[in-house]
């Protein structure tokens, strides 16, 4: 496992567009689908990683949440599956069963969803407020597998109560911190690395 922090999108970046599957339900789901939405989280997630999975039943809980207040979550896995079968659709489908995922879990086949983002790690959470405009990027919270740290969501919960209350997007974000996304042979981004 390659830990690898997020990138640090500029701040102030539209969000980019998608349109993705959601394993869930095998229907397609886009960005602009959430536009009544009072914000957007897109977290780039996989099943493997054990970064992802240390903060996973906190994030589902956040999730909730965060979409009953007006905020939409959507899970964007892009991991190369070639090599990491267990992060294909039919495990994803799986686990967002078996977690009870409230919301979408998308697919990212090309990986290009991913590019755009400037994802590097799972998990790695953007926060875009009603007009697609980037908020707030960076870590869940402190929280590490190897840390004896709980996991609160502190950060992504703090910027989402900032978003809702009109406040300045917040000061002193940090990158998040996981396993390097799994690029297909050859398709590393130029970002990366």
């Amino acid at each position: 496992m390659a830990r690898t922090p997020s990138t640090m999108l500029e701040l102030g970046t539209i969000a980019p567009d998608f349109a993705l599957t959601d394993v869930r339900t095998g229907e397609a789901v886009a960005r602009d689908d959430f536009a009544d939405a009072a914000g957007l989280v897109v977290a780039f997630w996989c099943n493997h990683c054990p970064f992802v999975k240390h903060v996973e039943d906190a994030f589902v809980a956040f999730a909730e949440e965060a979409m009953e207040r007006g905020v939409a979550v959507v899970a964007i896995s892009s991991n190369d599956v070639d090599a990491y079968p267990q992060d294909a659709p039919g495990p994803m489908a799986e686990l967002a069963h078996e977690k009870g995922y409230g919301f979408p879990y998308l697919f990212d086949e090309t990986q290009e969803v991913a590019k755009a983002y400037r994802a590097a790690c799972t998990p790695d959470f953007f926060l875009f407020d009603a007009a697609g405009v980037l908020y707030y990027r960076g870590q869940f919270d402190d929280a590490r597998p190897s840390l004896d740290v709980p996991v609160t969501g502190r950060d992504l919960r703090s910027a989402v109560d900032a978003l809702l209350a009109g406040d300045p997007a917040p000061a002193g974000q940090r990158p998040s911190l996981g396993c390097n996304i799994k690029w297909v042979p050859g398709g590393e981004p130029e970002y990366y690395g």
